[in-house]
């Protein structure tokens, strides 16, 4: 595989984040949700005003993982007060780790999943923490294997739909 490059995303990749985002989303879910719980989500959690106020957010960072100049997934991670619960300021929170499904077993999630331990090393972190869907069990399997544990549960709307949500962490 040629090499894949980790860069930061700002305000002026709205576009591309916005296409991204809801791309590997729907690739991800699309087959066990709803389709007007997943359009609601998709047109609500993917809207300009949305991904500009979380671009703009100075307590969240963007990644893409890019290979020869195209997109194929990408990271968002939260500190302080961005974070979707915990908010304690020793934890970085891994909101979404997605990677277009062509690109899914290549070492693209690995690759933007060693950029959030990173960043979470250079800010002193205590812990790296996330939710996941309880019946994503590839995305378990990955988060397992790379030494978190689950401590608790949450729920996460997508749409209409209430869902579960495991919460696991890993301790740096």
């Amino acid at each position: 595989m040629e090499s894949l490059e980790i860069v930061p995303v700002g305000i002026d990749h709205l576009e591309d984040l916005q296409e991204i985002g809801r791309t590997t989303f729907k690739e991800a879910f699309s087959a066990e949700n709803a389709e007007e719980s997943l359009a609601k989500y998709l047109e609500e959690g993917f809207s300009r005003e949305r991904l500009s106020s979380e671009l703009n957010n100075k307590e969240s960072q963007f990644y893409f993982a890019k290979m020869n100049g195209n997109i194929l997934g990408y990271l968002k991670l939260n500190t302080g007060q961005a974070q979707t619960e915990l908010k304690e300021a020793e934890g970085l929170e891994i909101e979404r780790i997605y990677v277009l499904q062509a690109f899914l077993g290549k070492k693209v999630g690995q690759a933007l999943y060693e950029k959030a331990i990173t960043v979470a090393r250079e800010m002193n972190m205590k812990y790296v923490w996330l939710g996941v869907w309880e019946n994503n069990l590839r995305a378990i399997q990955f988060y397992s294997k790379n030494g978190f544990v689950a401590f608790d549960k949450h729920f996460f709307k997508l749409g209409d739909e209430e869902q579960t949500d495991l919460m696991m962490k890993k301790v740096l």
